[in-house]
């Protein structure tokens, strides 16, 4: 089966659950830590294998381009203060930008809308749809996970997980049946579905692995919730007409979109960073709560 190279990352989204945060810093350069949440998200994706990655953007986001080009400036004086630690860390991001390319949602109508101008980039292949708010840490890279069921299976996948009822109704459900292991075949989805509705608690969350004949359908596409392009309802054609895989993945999932999210990733990544993870361990330990 084909293997999957291309990676499309939505990041067109305007934040609006983390304003004033997000005003004038888009979501995904919200910082976990020491670095921004896109940034773990481009290191995921390259650590499955894939190095041509497309982000789609939105206006106001220029700020994550900056932060894969070059600084000649800042490099230059990090060389001439002897930091060459700082030198190589910021060049290592130019180089990761190095396989990125970007492309502008003009008219922010949907997932489905924003992955539509992806079209040219992905041509005739597979490709994984990654969403820039949910940043996923992990051992095993969840996009390499994603695209491990697809070249078994030759289905498209989704990455998925059991959530609170309440979280389904905000998200979707999901009509599975266990394949093996942690992989489930998936026959029908409803996207924010009412009470009543609910197949399962296992919702999409965050990826999933598309093939290219996907564009027709969203061309086709009627507006769905909100009065939008949903992509959701693309792959719900999908998975009743061929069927789908779901993964039911490994790894830590924050919420980069949700006030709490961005908390409980600072405070668990902060943790178990090599640097400050004692110092901060015994901070909390002495705070009176």
């Amino acid at each position: 089966m084909e293997k999957v190279k291309k990676a499309v990352i939505l990041c067109a989204g305007y934040g609006t659950r983390v304003l004033p945060a997000s005003k004038s810093t888009p979501k995904e350069m919200l910082n976990i830590v020491d670095k921004p949440a896109i940034q773990y998200t481009i290191e995921e994706v390259i650590n499955s294998g894939i190095t041509d990655i497309l982000i789609v953007l939105s206006r106001g986001k220029q700020t994550l381009e900056d932060h894969f080009d070059r600084s000649p400036d800042l490099e230059a004086q990090l060389l001439k203060s002897g930091k060459t630690e700082f030198y190589k860390v910021v060049c290592d991001l130019a180089k990761m930008g190095d396989g990125i390319q970007y492309v502008r949602q003009q008219v922010q109508n949907g997932t489905g809308g924003a992955v539509l101008y992806a079209k040219n980039f992905v041509g005739n292949d597979p490709f994984i749809v990654i969403y820039g708010d949910d940043v996923i840490i992990g051992e095993d890279p969840c996009t390499a996970q994603c695209c491990r069921a697809y070249e078994k299976y030759g289905k498209a996948v989704v990455c998925m997980k059991e959530v609170p009822f309440e979280m389904v109704l905000k998200y979707c459900t999901l009509d599975v049946k266990h394949a093996e292991d942690d992989l489930y075949y998936i026959s029908d989805m409803i996207e924010k579905p009412k009470p009543e509705e609910v197949i399962s608690n296992y919702a999409i969350l965050g990826r999933c692995v598309l093939p290219a004949k996907v564009f027709d359908i969203l061309e086709n596409l009627p507006t769905g919730a909100n009065g939008e392009y949903q992509l959701t309802d693309a792959m719900k054609i999908l998975a009743q007409t061929e069927g789908m895989i779901g993964v039911d993945f490994t790894g830590t999932r924050y919420d980069m979109g949700n006030k709490l999210g961005i908390m409980k990733a600072c405070v668990e990544v902060a943790l178990k960073h090599p640097e400050i993870g004692e110092d901060f361990k015994e901070y909390l330990k002495s705070l009176q709560l």
